[in-house]
């Protein structure tokens, strides 16, 4: 199994921002696709079908970008975040009609397998203290071209747990709490 070891230094160290960032106005969210790049959005149901977050992907050149706001998840602590081959939420089932992690090469799951990560892999997510997750991720290994590596009609979800990034098949991630299906943006 590889790891990578990230020097004390660097957990430790803090890096000040210039004033003007520090101070800069809260948006409401910072993905905003691009001309000329494809788009879409997804819009995160809970275990009662209930809406409860929204997410903005946009293509890149080199993957896709993934803005989302998420409320009502388990406050302050950290939650795993997937792209699922399914193309459904069915909430009365807890989500299973999402299938499992996409992954579009036959890979093991986990950032720190030899043979990983799946497609659908991403780093987890921190749940602020009121419950709201925002977050940008980005994930190199899809697209939303509708080729081969497209994500357009898969699902995103997000888990009780923190993927460990190494357990088969699905890090440990636990329960299946918001999911969302991603549809091209009109």
């Amino acid at each position: 199994m590889l790891r990578t070891a990230i020097p004390a230094a660097l957990l430790t160290a803090s890096f000040a921002l210039p004033a003007a960032a520090q101070q800069a106005p809260a948006q409401e969210t910072p993905t905003v696709p691009a001309p000329d790049m494809p788009a879409a959005a997804a819009s995160f149901i809970d275990a009662t079908g209930s809406q409860i977050g929204s997410a903005t992907l946009t293509g890149t050149p080199h993957g896709v970008l993934i803005g989302l706001e998420i409320d009502g998840l388990p406050a302050g602590k950290w939650v795993a975040f997937h792209i699922h081959e399914g193309e459904t939420c069915e909430h009365d089932h807890r989500f299973d009609s999402a299938g499992g992690h996409l992954n579009l090469t036959g890979t093991d799951h986990g950032y720190f397998n030899d043979t990983g990560p799946h497609s659908g892999d991403m780093p987890n997510q921190y749940v602020a203290s009121d419950g709201l997750l925002k977050a940008e991720v980005f994930n190199g290994y899809v697209s939303l071209d509708g080729g081969p590596t497209s994500v357009l009609g898969k699902t995103l979800m997000i888990h009780a747990e923190p993927d460990d990034y190494v357990s088969q098949p699905a890090g440990a991630a636990g329960e299946r709490l918001a999911c969302a299906v991603i549809e091209a943006a009109s």
